[in-house]
C-alpha cells in the first residue's frame, strides 16, 4: 500500500474506524460515486452541493457543506491516490488544511473495516480539530451506514 506518503506521528493524526456489514465494493462505491457521497458526507444534519468531483490523482473535489442551522462551508480538495477498492487519499486545499486517508479492509464477503485518518502537519493544527472531530466522524459513519442500507436494497 502506498500510504507512506502520509506517514505521521499520533499527535498529528485523528483516526476513526468502523466495521460495517457491507461488501468492500459497495463501501468503496459509496465513497467514490458522487450521487451517493453527497447523501451522507458530513456530520448529522449537514447537506452537500457538489460542484466538481473528478476522482483521479490530481482531480478536484469541490463542494459546499450546508450546516443544519446556518452556514455554508466551502471545501476544496485534490485527490492524491485512488486504489480501488482499498484506498482513497486526498488533501484539503481549503482551511482547515489536512490530508485524508480512507482505507477499506475486507473482513468477510459482507463486512468491511473502514479506517479514516485525518493527517495534519503539526500537533497544534490537529489539536484545534480533535475536540469535536471524533464525534463528528462517528455521525458521518452513521450517515454512511444509512446510505449503504439504501444502496443494498
Amino acid at each position: 500500500m502506498k500510504t507512506e506518503i502520509l506517514q505521521t506521528t499520533p499527535d498529528c493524526e485523528i483516526r476513526s474506524s468502523r466495521i460495517v456489514n457491507y461488501s468492500v465494493e459497495l463501501v468503496f462505491t459509496a465513497w467514490t460515486n458522487p450521487n451517493h457521497l453527497k447523501n451522507w458526507w458530513g456530520p448529522k444534519g449537514f447537506t452537500n452541493t457538489f460542484k466538481e468531483f473528478d476522482l483521479r490523482p490530481g482531480g478536484k473535489w469541490s463542494f459546499v457543506m450546508h450546516g443544519p442551522d446556518k452556514g455554508n462551508y466551502v471545501n476544496e480538495c485534490e485527490f492524491v491516490l485512488i486504489e480501488k477498492p482499498k484506498l482513497i487519499v486526498w488533501k484539503r486545499i481549503s482551511k482547515p488544511l489536512f490530508n485524508v486517508v480512507a482505507e477499506f479492509e475486507e473482513i468477510a464477503s459482507n463486512q468491511t473495516k473502514i479506517i479514516f485518518r485525518m493527517v495534519f502537519d503539526t500537533a497544534d493544527e490537529c489539536n484545534k480539530i480533535k475536540p469535536f472531530a471524533i464525534e463528528k466522524n462517528e455521525e458521518n459513519f452513521d450517515k454512511l451506514e444509512m446510505e449503504l442500507m439504501k444502496m443494498s436494497l
